[in-house]
């Protein structure tokens, strides 16, 4: 199949709304970016995000700016395919991307970008080379369903997994959590996180899945009993919304964003650098904790309060990987996985 047939797009319309405020309220709004940005009136979004979070967030932009969105959401391997293709058959589409492996993309897709609200980033969600910035943290944590698994019951380290045979078949992962192995080998040791790894597929025999927000609602609906790993904002998600699931934190809490970007060839660049600086600002980000998002900024709490100081007293490993780093993971966990 192939990457336009793949991805999902749904196009979220938010047309020229009367403004909610005065576009000197709000601070992340330049006015000169702002002038320039309406006389281009639209721009496109290249997304994973869900509509349900979507909608909401981006009409907060179109009722301060009156700059239309158009959003196209897929997965982000779907997101990451059609950039590839656009960005070798030379079509300048997209605007701006936002999804958790934007800083894969080369460089030669993306702009060098200085968002003023960057600033008020922590400083792991700053790309040094100015490419990309976080807009929202995915801290990786184990998960539960808490009707099948009592929370006295759980593992206090990776290692007391193989100790949970009862949890044989109940357990699953995300085919794509390249991140957290890396984490994994970088907190145990190369060789002895390979072995401990080793030792939990085959003890455990946890089932591969597609998808951080499938697995968090499966394991939320007891469809399993644990998440060996998965997104904490996408367990709290799943848990605001009724599920009977919740995280908690183990060593190490590998530590990776999803980020925003804009197109080196954007067809309209000033609406795309008004939309980063509005994600990265503390408006966007509060309105994404409402979904149980983690935001990059320190002067915007999660949701709850505690969970990012639950997260922040392990040992953090900041595993945003390049595309040649990921391969390398990416295939060591296919062959853990796909082994037992």
């Amino acid at each position: 199949m192939s990457a336009f047939n793949a991805t999902r797009p749904v196009l979220l319309a938010l047309l020229g709304l009367a403004l909610a405020t005065p576009a000197a309220a709000q601070s992340w709004i330049d006015q000169k970016l702002l002038d320039a940005a309406k006389k281009e009136g639209a721009l496109v979004v290249y997304g994973s995000m869900n509509e349900e979070e979507a909608l909401p967030y981006y009409k907060i932009f179109t009722e301060a700016t009156g700059i239309k969105v158009n959003y196209v959401r897929t997965s982000d391997t779907g997101v990451m395919g059609r950039i590839a293709v656009e960005f070798r058959a030379k079509q300048n589409v997209w605007d701006v991307v936002m999804t958790t492996p934007v800083n894969r993309l080369p460089d030669a897709a993306l702009a060098q970008i200085d968002p003023p609200e960057a600033k008020g980033l922590i400083p792991q969600a700053r790309d040094p080379n100015r490419r990309w910035y976080g807009v929202y943290a995915n801290y990786n944590s184990p998960a539960y369903n808490t009707k099948y698994v009592k929370r006295e019951e759980l593992p206090k380290t990776y290692e007391d997994f193989l100790k949970k045979e009862e949890w044989r078949g109940k357990i699953a992962i995300d085919n794509a959590d390249s991140e957290w192995l890396m984490a994994m080998y970088t907190h145990y040791g190369e060789e002895k996180g390979r072995k401990l790894v080793q030792d939990i597929v085959t003890t455990l025999q946890p089932v591969v899945t597609d998808g951080h927000l499938a697995l968090a609602r499966a394991v939320g609906s007891g469809e399993y009993w644990i998440a060996l790993n998965n997104y904490t904002n996408l367990t709290v998600n799943v848990k605001l919304a009724g599920g009977a699931t919740d995280y908690w934190a183990m060593d190490p809490v590998a530590l990776i964003f999803g980020s925003v970007g804009v197109a080196q060839h954007a067809p309209n660049p000033n609406a795309a650098r008004l939309m980063a600086n509005y994600v990265l600002s503390k408006e966007a980000q509060t309105q994404l904790t409402k979904r149980g998002r983690i935001p990059t900024r320190p002067d915007t709490s999660s949701n709850p309060p505690e969970v990012n100081e639950t997260l922040l007293k392990q040992k953090i490993i900041t595993a945003v990987l390049s595309a040649a780093e990921n391969k390398r993971y990416q295939t060591e966990f296919q062959k853990l996985f796909r082994s037992k």
